[in-house]
């Protein structure tokens, strides 16, 4: 079963928006089309999400640790 988070994390890259509502779009946007600067907070995410996917972690870690990593990486839409 697919946990989707409570609330949406709305990405910006290159004038295109993203929406990911789970750990499972997460992890495929993390090894697809995350942006090449990659950090420590971009490992944790990749972890964490894929964790939440495997059912190991709460969906709502998972999100923490994804929202932080494209805040970092300057993806986060702000709205």
């Amino acid at each position: 079963m697919i946990s989707i988070w409570d609330a949406n994390v709305e990405l910006k890259i290159d004038d295109r928006f993203h929406v990911i509502r789970s750990a499972r779009e997460a992890v495929a946007f993390l090894k697809k089309s995350w942006p090449d600067n990659r950090s420590a907070s971009y490992a944790t995410a990749r972890k964490v999400c894929l964790d939440a996917a495997n059912g190991v972690v709460p969906g709502a870690e998972a999100r923490a640790a994804f929202e932080a990593a494209a805040k970092e990486a300057g993806i986060l839409r702000q709205t």
